[in-house]
């Protein structure tokens, strides 16, 4: 009888603790219908283990403050890591973001990196948005972002920033 409430108890501290989020499709579902406590529980456990769709989901949340008190750097950190997967999206946020310091340092050399990759990895504004940033650049700093984009696609986007 000992032994059966023992693993009851155990059963039950486990089902207790078992992650309360779904699947990225209810975590988007979730976030249109405006359940962003849901969405961020969701996506928050699948950004954990690496769901590059997860991963720009929770940057948008936390750069539009949906469901969180918005927080750039947090948003940069997610975008980050889905940009260093090649999320064509968060590549460009990032380089929106360096050009206008939200949440990380202004630097046109960086957003011209971000934005490099980005047009590289299909971002629609990617292209357009890097020649208007590159009028404002000298040679020099064009030509260190395009390195610095040289060297984080050798490095599978490990060696970005």
């Amino acid at each position: 009888m000992r032994r059966r409430c023992l693993v009851a108890a155990t059963l039950l501290v486990l089902w207790a603790s078992a992650p309360l989020a779904g699947t990225l499709d209810e975590g988007v579902a979730a976030h249109r219908r405006g359940d962003y406590g849901f969405a961020l529980v969701t996506f928050r456990g699948l950004a954990q283990d690496g769901n590059l769709a997860a991963q720009y989901n929770l940057g948008q949340m936390y750069r539009l403050a949906q469901g969180v008190v918005q927080d750039h750097v947090v948003a940069a950190n997610w975008y980050r890591l889905a940009a260093q997967q090649g999320d064509a999206q968060s590549q460009y946020n990032l380089g929106v973001m360096h050009f206008n310091a939200q949440g990380v340092s202004r630097s046109l050399v960086l957003s011209h990196m971000w934005l490099t990759l980005a047009a590289t990895s299909g971002a629609d504004n990617a292209v357009r948005n890097r020649a208007m940033l590159a009028r404002q650049m000298t040679p020099e700093q064009v030509t260190q972002a395009l390195q610095l984009a040289r060297e984080c696609r050798l490095r599978d986007f490990k060696a970005c920033e």
